[in-house]
């Protein structure tokens, strides 16, 4: 009895966790109910056409349908002419595959293995996603279709089925984006930005007048639970111009960092801040304006400067809270403008190409394609093996499964399981049983359709540590109860479609999870150190004297680092969602992962800008001395970093240089290069390059001197899987 009663008060905590977690998820948040909406209104429409009009694979045309119509609707509808580009070229595939290899059972299996390879690379390594998702889908569905004995014409005829239901889906995703674009004129993510601005403005307000507000505490406390996660995925399908997204990408960042610090004063009395009111007062002044800019398009700018001395003199929680706030205020510096559909003129973003930028050079591309493809492998040999086609759906469950997972973890496998469980047995045997019987007519299965897709929409509609159950709900219904035009009599096929969904989700946790795969908090380390390299080679830029390419590879950078910098959060949101016996210090080691990455993005944010000067861009020339200090000045960062890496990873790592002396020949530099009054152009180049480099080099300086400190043990954390096993 005493041995339960300790353990339940060891996991108190946890399941308290979960329980605010949970509570905190599925709570309305802005524009949500409308998204859900516009999720079920889809769904159901494509339903309807296929059921009426009787067109094979409804059940994957509706999945479709699904999961992609909460992409920006600017963003689908130029996707239009990608669905028929990569339909065709998946359509080409099959039947060319069909062709030259159904003759002989050997060379059809090689085909498909090689073929499923490439459709789980190219998810990775493409660089259009939705391009990869649509081939990719497309392939998997038709694959077990030339596995039966059926003639070739059928074969061929249900081929250009498959073609036709999951256009359709996407051509109903488009039209009904656009009519609820209509309906929705305002940009969920800045509303979402704004909203938790508010409630923090209202906590400092209240404190600055002594009154501990429970509402505005309350509210604080679950958007600090909920997290980013989910704006942070919202800003990754928008089409948003890369500026904007990086910049909007730190925004959303210290925002979170902002009210997780907030957060944190309810453990504080009102007394000890009883000195700070004004101090409080200001603050609540400054989020109340960069709200306001937000909200009207504005450049986000601080109504009270920050003053440095005055911040030494205070309560460490709240100059914390005022780096965030000017942190958030900076994001935007160099940015004249932050309309979030126009182009920057300068300097001129490359051209949009097939492949990530580093399609051919990281090796997790190839580790995603080898991990996805051998799944899905397994199950096409196991379902053909046993002679099983009924569980054939195993193969697309693989490829959902990875179009929507954000990283390997142990929640990632409950959330896969028990939504099959919940949408496949509880929801999907059940209706066949208790429901469907009663039914009559497709007015009927419309409503039970409706009431399963809106409960599937609004889990799905969570932050990615919880969308993935809402997705794996939908996805077992409607392969259970879509994929014919009557309703089921028997339950041997239900049981076939749950099989062959546990089937593939089973070797996606066999394959996926296990192989190359590592603890969230080591992958996390992993991200950060590989980030930290990242962002040293980009302050090495220009590495040619070609202004095109030296362009084409900045912006490369910048796609790499900015897909880490997301992923790391992805990751540290896994970290609490993971229980064992090192889960403290893993929530330890986020902590403080995640305030020097805060940090690391803000450099990021700041080298863009400066790496207009260097590449001497239309408008960012600086004179020949200037230049040749600030590359100097790139190379000492650049070689910080490494070294700081290098640290991370328990090594000894190169002696720097000392980062002061090198911001100080940069002073120097333009202190002789412009003794006296300097022109007018140069001298407004000057007023945006000097704070940009001394922020940077204070935000680089204060990262280094944390992990590189004597007495850190950042690199007692280990960074890989192997040194896991050791």
């Amino acid at each position: 009895m005493a041995t339960a009663a300790s353990t339940l008060a060891r996991w108190s905590p946890s399941l308290e966790w979960l329980r605010n977690f949970l509570r905190d998820e599925l709570s309305p948040y802005p524009g949500r109910g409308i998204l859900v909406a516009r999720m079920v209104v889809t769904a159901t429409i494509v339903m309807l056409i296929t059921m009426t009009f009787r067109i094979p694979y409804g059940a994957y045309a509706a999945i479709y349908a699904l999961t992609i119509s909460r992409e920006n609707p600017d963003a689908t509808l130029k996707a239009v002419r990608t669905i028929f580009i990569w339909f065709a070229v998946a359509v080409a595939d099959v039947l060319l595959g069909a062709i030259f290899f159904s003759g002989d059972p050997i060379l059809r299996l090689v085909w498909v293995l090689a073929t499923l390879f490439v459709t789980f690379y190219s998810l990775s390594a493409l660089a259009n996603y939705n391009a990869a998702a649509r081939f990719g889908y497309l392939v998997v569905i038709t694959i077990p279709l030339w596995d039966r004995q059926v003639s070739s014409e059928l074969k061929v005829e249900n081929t250009l089925w498959a073609v036709a239901a999951v256009s359709i889906a996407s051509l109903v995703t488009v039209a009904i984006e656009l009519v609820f674009a209509q309906l929705k004129p305002w940009d969920d993510l800045v509303v979402s930005v704004a909203e938790r601005l508010h409630w923090v403005e209202l906590l400092l307000r209240g404190r600055a007048d002594g009154i501990v507000e429970k509402t505005s505490e309350q509210q604080v406390a679950r958007l600090s639970v909920l997290g980013m996660s989910r704006m942070r995925r919202d800003l990754h399908r928008s089409g948003y111009a890369p500026q904007y997204a990086e910049a909007m990408g730190a925004v959303v960042a210290f925002t979170g960092r902002l009210v997780d610090i907030a957060a944190n004063l309810t453990w504080f009395s009102t007394q000890i801040l009883e000195n700070d009111h004004g101090r409080l007062s200001r603050l609540a002044e400054d989020i109340a304006g960069i709200r306001a800019d937000l909200l009207n398009g504005r450049v986000p700018h601080l109504v009270h400067p920050l003053s440095e001395t005055e911040a030494l003199e205070t309560v460490p929680l709240l100059r914390e809270m005022e780096q965030a706030v000017l942190l958030i205020s900076e994001s935007f510096t160099g940015t004249e403008s932050i309309a979030p559909f126009t182009k920057p003129a300068a300097p001129a973003e490359p051209a949009r190409r097939l492949f990530a930028p580093d399609a051919f050079t990281n090796i997790n591309h190839i580790r995603f394609g080898i991990r996805g493809g051998l799944a899905a492998s397994l199950c096409y040999i196991a379902y053909n093996l046993m002679a099983w086609p009924g569980i054939s759906t195993a193969m697309a469950t693989c490829l959902l499964t990875a179009l929507t997972t954000v990283g390997s973890s142990r929640q990632k496998q409950v959330l896969r399981f028990g939504g099959a469980l919940v949408g496949g047995v509880v929801i999907g045997i059940g209706a066949q049983v208790f429901i469907m019987p009663a039914l009559d007519s497709i007015t009927g299965f419309t409503l039970l359709f409706v009431a399963v897709t809106f409960f599937a929409a609004w889990f799905a509609t969570s932050g990615p540590r919880l969308s993935y159950f809402g997705v794996q709900i939908a996805i077992a219904f409607y392969l259970m109860n879509l994929r014919e035009f009557k309703f089921q009599t028997s339950l041997e096929t239900g049981w076939d479609r749950v099989a062959g969904i546990m089937l593939g989700l089973f070797a996606m946790w066999l394959v996926f999870d296990q192989l190359w795969s590592a603890p969230a908090a080591v992958a996390m380390k992993r991200t950060f150190i590989s980030t930290l390299r990242l962002v040293a080679r980009l302050f090495r830029e220009p590495s040619t004297i070609n202004l095109n390419a030296a362009i084409e590879q900045s912006y490369a950078f910048r796609e790499t680092i900015s897909a880490n910098l997301d992923r790391f959060r992805e990751q540290a949101d896994a970290v609490m969602l993971e229980f064992g016996s090192m889960r403290e210090r893993d929530v330890a080691l986020r902590a403080q992962l995640i305030q020097w990455q805060l940090q690391l993005r803000m450099v990021f944010v700041a080298r863009i800008a400066l790496l207009k000067y260097r590449l001497r861009l239309a408008g960012f020339e600086l004179p020949e001395p200037i230049l040749a200090a600030q590359q100097e000045f790139d190379m000492s960062l650049a070689a910080a970093l490494e070294t700081m890496a290098e640290r991370l990873e328990g090594k000894p790592g190169l002696p720097s240089q000392p980062l002061e002396s090198a911001l100080q020949r940069l002073e120097e530099a333009v202190q002789a290069c412009c003794p006296v009054e300097p022109p007018e152009q140069l001298a407004a180049q000057l007023r945006t390059f000097l704070p940009l480099s001394r922020r940077a080099h204070a935000l680089l300086s204060s990262v280094a001197a944390e992990i590189l400190a004597p007495t850190s043990d950042a690199g007692s954390i280990p960074s890989s899987a192997s040194e896991v096993s050791e």
